[in-house]
């Protein structure tokens, strides 16, 4: 492998044969084995990753990405049953201590703020976005990542559902001033570091029209795991919401969230 260690490459996929824990472990070779079946394949596969791989540092944070991606590769190529399963999963509730367990309050508490057209900035695989469209609202799912992007709009027709996916940064977003009733930033501004926050929160709210959404995660640590580089409270809320000069609400609920009505 050219001097590269298993540690800082997505290692090679085999599905081991074994039934004992945990889900994913490198073996002497460095290749990446596995116990995921198709019908257990979903965003939980992101807490196996962070729980037997990083953690335990057989693979660096950075490799975290790459390394979830050829696990679903080599289970289910099409990605559409890894759609399937994790929307089927949070609307349920999750596996509790899953992934998917702890975003889906997140996604009841975004769906119940949800008020006509929706943009959500840096939507990633866009399971937020899918939630939304499945409810009726028109939705624009925008990412950094233009490989995601080009996923989520060639899954959302399999699974029935419209939405447009767009290419863009959260800090530029390529769209019109007012396009979107609510603009919503769901466990995106824990990824950028401080100060950025202030940016995408002035582009959201050019892009809505009656309602501007964040949502963060409390942590006392960025947890690298997941590619936080920083922490938020509810001080850093109040503060973000004071900079706007416009009135706002800081709640919690599973984390932070920063709610702003804009004058009608």
């Amino acid at each position: 492998m050219g001097g590269v260690t298993a540690a800082e490459r997505a290692p090679s996929v085999d599905l081991m044969v074994t039934t004992a824990p945990p889900r994913l472990t490198l073996g002497p070779d460095g290749r990446l084995r596995h116990r995921i079946p198709r019908g257990e394949i979903s965003n939980d596969l992101a807490g196996w990753i962070a729980d037997d791989l990083v953690a335990p540092g057989l693979i660096e944070p950075g490799a975290f990405e790459r390394t979830f991606v050829s696990v679903i590769a080599s289970v289910d190529p099409d990605w559409t049953t890894f759609y399937r399963n994790t929307l089927d999963e949070l609307a349920a509730g999750g596996t509790p201590g899953g992934t998917n367990a702890g975003m889906a309050p997140v996604h009841d508490r975004a769906a119940e703020l949800a008020v006509g057209s929706v943009a959500e900035l840096g939507c990633c695989f866009g399971f937020l976005s899918l939630r939304l469209a499945a409810d009726g609202h028109a939705v624009t799912a925008v990412d950094l990542s233009t490989g995601t992007v080009r996923l989520l709009d060639r899954v959302a027709p399999a699974l029935g559902l419209t939405l447009d996916a767009v290419a863009g940064d959260a800090t530029a977003v390529p769209l019109a001033d007012g396009s979107a009733d609510s603009v919503f930033a769901v466990h995106l501004l824990e990824h950028l570091p401080r100060g950025v926050d202030r940016i995408v929160l002035t582009e959201m709210l050019r892009v809505a029209r009656r309602r501007v959404v964040v949502a963060v995660p409390y942590e006392d640590e960025p947890d690298q795991a997941w590619g936080h580089v920083r922490t938020f409270d509810a001080a850093d809320l109040t503060e973000l919401g004071r900079s706007t000069g416009l009135p706002f609400e800081v709640s919690e609920h599973h984390g932070g969230w920063l709610v702003i009505d804009l004058p009608s």
